[in-house]
C-alpha cells in the first residue's frame, strides 16, 4: 500500500475547524434532547450546563495541549497509546468510534422527528435513510468541501439561535404575539415548582442527558491532522468553542424556560420548534423546524467526519483492519466513511423496532462511550505532564489551566456521571451494553492485536514532525504522512 493512497491532506483552515467543533456539539443535544434535560431538573438545569461546559473545558484543554504538541492523525487515540500504552489507544480509539455511530444514531433519529413536524404521516425511517445517503455523498468528496459545508450548516443554526434569543426577549419584554395562558417572563423559571422542582436529585439525573449534549467536541483533537496550521488554528479553536457553547446553550436553554413553563417543554418536537408554535407564531415554527434539520444534517457530517479519521488513525497503528488507510485521490478514507454509513443503516431498523424509547437509550449509551473517551484523554493528559516533569522535557505550548486540581476535578466528575449512568433505571441499559462493548473490546485486543500491530508509538515534541514507528519497521516507512 503506498504512500499516495493512504495519505490525508491539510485542506481545514481555522475557520473550519472551529465551525466543525461547533457542528457536533450545537446540534441534537441542544435542539431536542435539552428536553429530556429539562424533564429531570426544571430550570436548574441550567447548573447542569454551566458545570458540564466548565468540565468539558477542562478536557478540550488537555486534549489541545496534546494536539499542538502532537497534530497527529488519530490523535488522542495515538495519545493514549503513547502515553497509557497499546490497549488503552486500541480501546479509546474504538470507543471513539462506538461513540461517533451512537451520537450519529441520535442525530439520524432527530431528524426523523423533525421531519414529522411537516410530514406526520411519513414514516420516520424514511427521512433517516434519505440523510444517511445525502451525508455519505459529502463526506465521499474532499476534506474542503466537507469543512465548506460544516461551515455553512453551523453559520445557519449559530445565526438562527442567536434571533432566536433576540426574538425571545422582545416577546418576554413587550408580550409580543404572547396570548398564551401562560404569560411569558421571568417567573416561569421560578412559579411552577420552584428553580429546582424535582430537587437535588432531579439536578444530578440531567447530567446524563447534559453531557450527551456536548459530546463531539473532541472532534478538534481529530481535525489536528487535517489542519493546515494546527499549532496556531488548534488553540484558538479551543479557546473560542466551550465559551461559545456555554452562551448558546445557557442563554438559548433560559430564553426558552422563560417562553414557556418548563413542565409544559416535551420531547414530541424540538422544543425550539413547539415554543413558537404554542406562542401563535407558526411561521417562526416553520423557520425554525428548517433550521433545526440543518442542525440536524451538520451534526450526523461531523460525527461521520470524526469517526472516518479516528478508524483511519487506528489503521496506522495496526489496531484496525489495513483497508481502512486506504484514501481516495482528494485525500478521503473511503473505507472508514463506508462503513459508518453501513453501520447507520442500523438506525432505520432501530427506529422502526423502537420508535418511541430509542432517543432516551441512544443518549445515555452516547453518554457512556463520551465520558469514557473524555477520561483517558485527561488520564493520558495527566501521564504526559508527568512524563514532561520527569524528564525535563520542554514545557508545552498550549498548556492546560488550573493544573493540576483542575484536570483531576474533571476526572472526578466523569467518573460520577458514569455512576449516575448506572444509577438511573432508564440508563442501566447504556452501562450494561457500555460495559459489554468494552469487555468485547478486550477480547478482540488480546485474542488478534496485541503484538501485531505498533507497540510503541513515538510523538515527537516541538519539531511538528510526527513519526508513528512500527517494532523492526524504519521509520521512514511508518510514518503518519499527511501532505498538503
Amino acid at each position: 500500500m503506498t504512500a499516495s493512497n493512504t495519505t490525508l491532506r491539510r485542506g481545514l483552515s481555522a475557520r473550519h475547524i472551529r465551525f466543525i467543533a461547533l457542528g457536533s456539539a450545537i446540534g441534537t443535544g441542544l435542539f431536542y434532547g435539552s428536553s429530556d434535560a429539562i424533564q429531570s431538573a426544571g430550570p436548574a438545569v441550567l447548573l447542569a450546563y454551566v458545570a458540564g461546559g466548565a468540565v468539558v473545558f477542562m478536557v478540550m484543554r488537555a486534549l489541545g495541549e496534546m494536539a499542538v504538541r502532537h497534530p497527529v492523525a488519530g490523535s488522542f487515540g495515538q495519545y493514549a497509546s503513547r502515553y497509557l500504552g497499546p490497549f488503552s489507544g486500541f480501546l479509546t480509539g474504538w470507543t471513539y468510534v462506538f461513540e461517533m455511530f451512537v451520537v450519529a444514531l441520535a442525530d439520524v433519529t432527530a431528524f426523523g422527528v423533525y421531519m414529522g413536524f411537516w410530514f406526520p404521516n411519513v414514516e420516520r425511517w424514511v427521512w433517516i435513510l434519505a440523510a444517511v445517503f445525502i451525508i455519505a455523498g459529502v463526506n465521499l468528496v474532499s476534506v474542503k468541501v466537507f469543512g465548506e459545508l460544516e461551515f455553512w450548516f453551523s453559520i445557519i443554526k449559530i445565526t438562527a439561535i442567536i434571533a432566536m434569543i433576540v426574538g425571545g426577549i422582545a416577546i418576554i419584554m413587550f408580550g409580543l404575539s404572547n396570548q398564551t395562558p401562560h404569560a411569558a417572563g421571568l417567573s416561569n423559571l421560578t412559579d411552577h415548582g420552584g428553580f429546582a422542582p424535582n430537587g437535588l436529585w432531579g439536578l444530578l439525573t440531567s447530567f446524563t442527558v447534559v453531557m450527551f449534549a456536548f459530546g463531539g467536541t473532541e472532534v478538534i483533537g481529530i481535525t489536528a491532522g487535517e489542519a493546515q496550521d494546527p499549532k496556531k488554528v488548534i488553540p484558538k479553536a479551543i479557546n473560542s468553542v466551550p465559551v461559545r457553547i456555554l452562551f448558546f446553550y445557557i442563554l438559548t436553554l433560559g430564553i426558552i424556560m422563560t417562553l414557556q413553563p418548563w413542565d409544559k417543554i416535551n420531547g414530541e418536537a424540538s422544543p425550539f420548534v413547539s415554543i413558537f408554535s404554542s406562542l401563535g407564531l407558526t411561521g417562526a415554527a416553520h423557520v425554525l423546524n428548517a433550521v433545526v434539520i440543518t442542525s440536524a444534517l451538520s451534526a450526523i457530517n461531523a460525527d461521520i467526519f470524526g469517526a472516518g479519521r479516528m478508524l483511519h488513525g487506528l489503521a496506522q497503528q495496526g489496531q484496525a483492519p489495513k483497508a481502512f488507510m486506504k484514501t481516495s485521490k482528494s485525500g478521503v478514507p473511503f473505507m472508514t466513511v463506508l462503513t459508518m454509513v453501513a453501520s447507520l443503516l442500523m438506525g432505520v431498523l432501530l427506529n422502526v423496532w423502537f420508535h418511541d424509547q430509542i432517543f432516551f437509550l441512544i443518549a445515555a449509551l452516547a453518554t457512556f462511550a463520551t465520558v469514557v473517551v473524555w477520561l483517558v484523554i485527561l488520564i493520558s493528559h495527566v501521564r504526559m505532564k508527568a512524563e514532561i516533569k520527569r524528564d525535563n522535557l520542554l514545557p508545552s505550548e498550549f498548556p492546560v489551566p488550573l493544573w493540576p486540581l483542575g484536570s483531576y476535578i474533571a476526572i472526578a466528575f466523569i467518573l460520577f456521571v458514569i455512576v449516575m449512568i448506572g444509577v438511573l433505571p432508564d440508563s442501566q441499559p447504556a452501562l450494561v451494553i457500555g460495559a459489554l462493548w468494552i469487555v468485547i473490546l478486550t477480547a478482540v485486543y488480546f485474542l488478534f492485536v496485541k503484538g501485531k500491530g505498533r507497540t510503541r508509538i513515538e510523538l515527537v515534541d516541538e519539531t511538528g514532525a510526527i513519526p508513528v514507528v512500527k517494532t523492526g519497521e524504519p521509520a521512514e516507512t511508518a510514518t503518519a504522512s499527511i501532505t498538503g
